[in-house]
């Protein structure tokens, strides 16, 4: 699995986390959707991930989006 796969299903499971939270436990949760996205957006137009590193760092292999 290559660090751009392992990226997104990070930031999906943490979207869905978020809703979770929105939805059932208090609205502050829908931030972290909004964090999620700003990053994604961000991510998108610098190619700077901090996760993109930390995964490089720990040995996972590069895909083409996050080098």
């Amino acid at each position: 699995m290559t660090i751009d796969r392992v990226i997104f299903a990070f930031a999906g499971c943490m979207i869905f986390l978020g809703l979770i939270l929105g939805f059932y436990v208090h609205p502050y949760g829908f931030g972290l959707v909004m964090f999620v996205a700003a990053n994604m957006l961000q991510a998108a137009f610098t190619r700077f991930c901090l996760v993109a590193l930390i995964l490089k760092k720990l040995g996972v292999e590069p895909g083409k989006a996050f080098y």
